[in-house]
This record gives C-alpha cells, structure tokens and sequence, in this order.
C-alpha cells in the first residue's frame, strides 16, 4: 500500500544554504549538523512549503529569491491529493510537487501540482501533510488556551459535536443580546422619533389632503383671479359666432356659414364636386353651432365670487405648509405619510419585539447552560482519558513516576451579562464553553500537580509535548512529524528513551527529528548531515546520508565533540547496537 510520504526537498538560496536536496525516507529521519550548520534551515523550508509566513530576511544575502521545493508522495484518496486536484493540481506518479519562492523583496508565489495557487491553499494541505513541533510550539503548549484546543483536537467527535451546538447557541444569543441592547439603549432615541412622525402624521390628518388636489387648486386660482377677463373674451366670442340679440342688425359667422350653405344646396345636384363642399359646409355650421353654445355656457358657469377665491388660496396656503415639511408636492406628502405610518408601527413594536428578544435571551441563556454543562462532561470525561495515555507514554520516556491530570475549572462572577448558570453557579462563559483547561504535571511521587508552564523542566517540557504528540498519532494521525530540537534539556537515559519513542512512532508514520543528541539519532532509519564549506554555506553537497562508518563518525562527534576518540567511537556503536535491538534500523 502507497503510503503519504514527504520524499525530498531542495533549497536554494535560503537562509545559510545555497543549494541543497534534502532527500528524506519512510520511518525516522535525523537531522544532525554542527549548531549554526543550517539543520533549522530544514524546518524553516518545510514551514515555508506548508504555507508559513514569508520573510524576506530568510532569502541569502546577494540572492534574488530563495526556492524551496517538496515532492511528497501521495495515498490513494488522501484528502490533500483530492483539495490538491481541486486546486487545479496534477500528481506526477502519485506524487504532489510544492514550490514556494520567497524574494528578496518579501514578495511570494507558491506553486502545487504546475499550478500557481494562493499561499492560503498550502496551509490547506499542511493540515492533512504534516504536524511541526518545534520550541516555539512548546512555549504554545504552556498556554490554557492551547491546552483545551489539545483536548479538544483529542476528544474528537465526543467533544467537537456537543462544542458545535454549543458555539450555535451561544452565536443566537449573542446576537440576540446585542439586538436587546441596541434597542434599550436607543429608547430615547426611538421616542423622539416616533413622537415627531405623530406630529407630522397628525399636521397631514388635519388637513386632510387629497391625490393631485394641489394642481388642481393652482388650476382653479389661476382662472378665478383672471374671471372678468374670461368672461368678456367669451361673450364677443359668442357675439361673433351666433350673434349679438341687442344689435339684430348686426352679421355673425353663423348666419354667413348658414347662407353659403344654402347657395351651395341649391346646386349641388349639377355637380358631384360642389356636393362634397356643400357637406363640408354643413359641418362647419354645426361646429360653429356647438362651439357657440359652449361659449354661452362658460359664461354663464363662470364662477367670479371672491369668497371662493379667498377660500381655495386658503386651501392652498395649508397644503403649501405640508409640501415645505413632508414633500415637494402634495402626493410626496402622501407617500410620507404612508412610510411614516409604517415607520411609527415599527417604532411602537419595539417594545414588543424587546419583550420577545428578552425572553428569547432567557430562553437561550438556559439552553445555553445545559449545553455548557454536557460540554463541561464531555471534556472532563476525554480529559481523564488522554491525562492516562499521556501519563503512560511519559512512562516511556524515562518519567515512570510522573502524572499528568487536567485541572478543568469556572470562574463564578456576580455580573449577570457575562455569565450563564452552571451547577447552580454563574460562571463565565465564551464562545468555547465555560472551562478553563489547564494541563498539570506531578513529576514524582508525592508532588503537587502544578501547571506545565511552572512545574516542569526544559526536559520534562520536552517529553510531555512528545508524549502528547505521540498520543495525538493515535486519534489523530498525520502521515509526517517534523519534530525540531524537541529534545532540548534531555540527556542520559530520557534521551535514549525519547529516541526509543520516536522510533516507535515512526512505526505509523514519517517522522523528521532535527536534534543534537546522539541518543535520539542513533534510532533513526536514515541520519542525514548538514555541513557547512568553507565560505559558510551549505551547498548541494552539504546534506548526504550517512551510513556505516560515516555514520558512528558523526555520533561520536555529537557525543565527545571529537570524530576520533575511540571512547566516543564505542559509545556510538553501543547506542547503534542498542538501537538495532529494538527494532530493525538502517545503517
């Protein structure tokens, strides 16, 4: 079966190497060197690979850019080969290449599969790929925060799916809270509001204004002021058409169009052609008829009483007040008044809707507190598990009598908004639950547990991240650890043991070890070197493999500070041997 496998990397132009393979193997992988050779180099560039933060002092000096390379090889289904393919990326042979640059501007581009992908998609993949521990994730580990995602990430489903319903709960009422609270505090605001919309909305119901009444009024107005002169204008209009009855002698335009009518009457039958304008002569006449009697009537309807006049400018005064507050024309002030009145609803709902948000939040707060305490019940019960796993794999690690326990505790607080009711208490809670989880470590009988940031040694700090990290491979494995200087403050017999450790776990996995301690590199599969040339860089002939004699060479070296001393020689080859009786290693 293909397993996932980080098979090699090059470097080039990072940091103190200039041009490196790195090329790496199933099981456990040392990397060994003088301090300053460049081992961390291998870290960094591993880092940068998995979508690490750029930075443009890591490029070598002179150098335009530093590149690192990775081809991993890739199981069949693996979850990174499917988020790979989604990318946009090609396996060459089951194998995923990973470029990333760094220039020396600060500027980077990363590459997966031939496809250029943001910086964001590595990070993606590192999540299935790889697990880096180096010191700084230890100084991590002593943080409570840090702490609980650990038990979390341990407890899996039995801790993650309560933690889900919990964080939707506790997303509803926050939201609901707030919503309260913009709303309590915005009361007087609210008010004023309202109390202005009733006062607009009761000038409008006064007046009672109708669709189009102002153009209408301006239309009326217009013509009542201008009545004498409408009038007049009718009746010589009427005069012209049908005649004036107090001058009987006078000619008007009826009596002509009726008389050449007439005429044409006369004759018509001689000629089609004077036919067709003896009919249109009779419609002229009855046009004239119709146009005269509708001018009589004007005249007649013609309102000019002043009291109607000063009562539409009085109309109009009052609906010209609203047209200056609530609109430019009269249906504008309408249209206002229709918001408005949904606007004051809203408004006056508001205190409703305050009432059922409050009893929402209640309703929330002890759902909230139920789900709290499952949570509180799922964690302490992973809790007492992965405390036992730790403690024995601590067992292992040259820490037989050590204990670890986790302290899973509340803080109570009187204040009623920061608080929900758990065991009868009021505690604080967030968006993870209610605990503070904190990792203690008794180191030996009749101790007192104390918290891992105070009372455990670089060592002992060492092994508890190791011991952790092996007990995560068992629920949640990764195909790769890359493990740097995690045996810092370890010697003697603990540093055997840390390298028997390793060596078990590269048994289900790929394990890369950057160490200085001859104990732990003794137990590798494969111990690579890192040498400087002369001119302080590592070149590509700077990283090789070491194997047979070579090998007992630098082990020597890392334990007596001497390639030659044959006290140091026989202490190698009884580590190598002591290694190889464990299991079967190489070299």
């Amino acid at each position: 079966m293909v397993m996932t496998v980080l098979e090699e990397m090059r470097i080039r132009s990072l940091g103190v190497i200039d041009d490196a393979v790195v090329e790496l193997s199933p099981g456990f992988t040392a990397v060994t060197g003088e301090t300053g050779a460049g081992k961390t180099m291998v870290v960094t560039s591993l880092g940068l690979l998995l979508g690490g933060r750029a930075d443009a002092a890591l490029v070598r000096i002179g150098a335009k850019a530093a590149v690192v390379e990775g081809r991993i090889t890739l199981s069949p289904g693996d979850p990174a080969a499917v988020r790979a393919e989604e990318a946009g990326a090609e396996l060459d042979d089951g194998a995923l290449l990973i470029s990333r640059t760094v220039s020396a501007e600060g500027r980077s581009r990363a590459h997966i599969g031939g496809r250029s992908v943001p910086v964001g998609v590595l990070a993606e993949l590192a999540d299935d790929l790889v697990a880096v521990h180096g010191q700084t994730d230890q100084q991590g580990l002593l943080r409570p925060a840090r702490q609980r995602q650990a038990l979390d990430r341990y407890a899996g489903g039995t801790v993650t799916e309560p933690h889900a319903t919990y964080a939707a709960a506790y997303r509803r009422l926050r939201a609901v809270a707030t919503e309260v609270d913009e709303l309590t505090t915005r009361a007087r605001e609210r008010a004023q509001e309202a109390d202005l919309l009733r006062f607009g909305l009761a000038e409008i119901a006064a007046v009672e204004p109708l669709p189009g009444e102002d153009a209408e009024l301006a239309a009326e107005a217009e013509r009542l002021g201008h009545a004498e002169a409408l009038s007049s204008a009718a009746s010589v209009a009427h005069a012209a058409l049908a005649g004036n009855p107090e001058d009987p002698e006078a000619v008007d335009a009826t009596t002509l169009v009726g008389g050449a009518g007439r005429a044409l009457d006369a004759v018509r039958a001689h000629d089609p052609a004077l036919a067709g304008l003896a009919e249109r002569m009779g419609e002229i006449s009855i046009l004239l008829a119709d146009v005269a009697g509708e001018l009589a009537g004007y005249a007649d309807n013609l309102d000019a009483d002043p009291l109607r006049l000063a009562a539409v400018e009085e109309r109009r005064a009052s609906l010209t007040s609203l047209t200056r507050k609530y609109g430019t024309d009269i249906d504008g002030v309408l249209a206002w008044a229709e918001e408005s009145t949904t606007r004051l609803a809203e408004l006056e709902g508001d205190d409703e809707r305050i009432g059922e948000l409050t009893a929402e939040r209640d309703a929330l707060r002890e759902e909230l507190s139920g789900l709290a305490q499952a949570l509180t019940d799922a964690r302490s019960a992973a809790a007492a598990l992965f405390a036992e796993a730790v403690t024995a794999e601590l067992a292992s690690l040259a820490m037989p009598h050590a204990r670890v326990s986790f302290d899973i505790r509340q803080t109570e607080t009187a204040d009623e908004t920061s608080g929900i009711e758990v065991g009868g208490r009021s505690v604080v809670y967030g968006p993870h639950g209610v605990d503070e989880v904190e990792l203690l470590l008794a180191p030996h009988p009749g101790a007192q547990p104390r918290p891992i940031a105070k009372g455990a040694s670089g060592g002992e700090l060492s092994r508890v991240m190791l011991a952790v990290e092996v007990v995560f491979a068992g629920s949640d494995p990764v195909p790769t650890y890359l493990f740097d200087e995690v045996d810092a403050g370890v010697g003697g017999k603990a540093a055997v043991e840390v390298g028997r450790r390793l060596a078990k776990l590269a048994q289900s996995a790929q394990v890369v070890v950057v160490t200085h301690l001859p104990q732990v590199a003794a137990f590798a599969d494969r111990q690579l070197l890192v040498e400087k040339t002369n001119d302080g860089s590592v070149t590509r002939s700077g990283v090789t493999v070491l194997e047979g004699e070579d090998r007992v060479r630098e082990l020597s070296r890392m334990l007596a500070g001497q390639e030659d001393s044959e006290t140091a020689r026989a202490h190698a080859e009884e580590l190598l041997a002591t290694a190889r009786a464990d299991g079967p290693r190489a070299g």
